[in-house]
């Protein structure tokens, strides 16, 4: 009989211990009340748009590929498959000729230059080249390097080149250094093909 008091004292002290509960559960509803306030990031999406339209178009074709949900394409005849083939043909080919049809009108506008080399000759008349004379050792024959400066069709590049030749010289007038015209002449001998015409520049 004495337990029974102790059982009637307890209880009151344990519906003190459940009203701070009911105090905290409205603590925990205030954050859930400043959640709307927390969502301005609406315009994140907006500036990771920005960066979307500076992708490269491979980069753009691979997020592409990655959201496809793999679903089949339908059923196609041999002949639509055909059909579909031309007709991406046909577009790669009008590209093309768009393509080459401006590559002619910057080639007309760009400004002609006179080409770099020696002179032209045509049928009939002989060719004649300016050199400078690099050996006179050999009895009436020079040897000739004829430097050509001519300019790339693609790049446009000036490139440089020589090569060179022997000239009949009767008198032996020319020396090392000396800048000669030669002409193109009938063999003379099994290496000359070339005749000394007149020294332009004795060397110093």
């Amino acid at each position: 009989m004495i337990e029974e008091p102790e059982k009637n004292e307890e209880t009151p002290e344990e519906t003190p211990a459940e009203e701070p509960a009911a105090e905290e559960a409205p603590a925990e509803e205030a954050p859930a009340e400043e959640a709307p306030a927390e969502e301005p990031p609406a315009d994140a999406p907006a500036a990771e748009a920005e960066p979307e339209e500076a992708l490269g178009p491979k980069e753009r074709r691979r997020r592409a590929r990655s959201q496809h949900t793999g679903e089949a394409l339908p059923q196609r005849s041999p002949e639509e498959r055909a059909a579909a083939r031309a007709e991406v043909r046909e577009k790669k080919a009008a590209e093309r000729r768009r393509w080459r049809q401006r590559s002619r009108e910057r080639r007309r506008a760009r400004p002609k230059t006179e080409p770099l080399a020696g002179p032209e000759h045509g049928p009939g008349r002989a060719r004649v080249r300016q050199g400078i004379v690099v050996s006179d050792k050999a009895d009436k024959t020079i040897t000739v390097r004829i430097d050509v400066t001519r300019s790339h069709r693609v790049y446009k590049k000036i490139v440089r080149s020589s090569s060179t030749l022997h000239a009949h010289d009767e008198r032996n007038e020319a020396h090392t250094g000396d800048t000669v015209r030669v002409v193109e002449s009938r063999p003379i001998s099994r290496s000359k093909r070339w005749r000394l015409i007149e020294i332009l520049e004795r060397a110093r």
